[in-house]
C-alpha cells in the first residue's frame, strides 16, 4: 500500500474511533488502540504516538475514557484505557452525528446538477 491509499481522518473522527474501539474490545492500551485502528480500516488509517497518545490524554480529560496501570501481553507496563459511562453515552452522540453527516454528503453527492 503506498501513501496515495491512506486516509487522512476528519477532524474528530479519531475520538469516534478510539471511543468504538473500546466499546467493541474492552480496555486496551494505546497501542493495541492504534493496532485495532489501523487492522480494521486495512492499513487505511496508521497512527503513530504522536496521534494515539493526545487523542487519549483529550478524551479521559473530557471523562469520555479511563485510564489505569496494567501489565501488557509482553509483561511490559501500560496504562490501559476503558470507555465510561459519560463514553458510552457520547459514543452513542458521536454515531448519530456521522450517520447524519454522511447522509447529508451522500446526498450532496448524488444530486443532479
Amino acid at each position: 500500500m503506498n501513501d496515495t491509499d491512506r486516509t487522512d481522518l476528519l477532524q474528530g473522527t479519531l475520538d469516534l474511533l478510539v471511543l468504538k474501539t473500546l466499546a467493541t474490545l474492552g480496555p486496551q492500551h494505546g497501542f493495541g488502540i492504534a493496532r485495532r485502528i489501523e487492522q480494521v480500516s486495512g492499513g487505511s488509517v496508521l497512527l503513530n504516538q504522536g496521534t494515539i497518545y493526545p487523542a487519549l490524554v483529550r478524551l479521559e480529560e473530557q471523562g469520555w475514557i479511563g485510564s489505569e496501570w496494567g501489565v501488557s501481553d509482553n509483561n511490559r507496563r501500560a496504562r490501559f484505557y476503558s470507555l465510561t459511562a459519560a463514553g458510552r453515552k457520547q459514543l452513542k452522540e458521536e454515531v448519530a452525528n456521522w450517520q447524519r453527516v454522511t447522509a447529508l454528503v451522500d446526498a450532496v453527492l448524488a444530486a443532479e446538477s
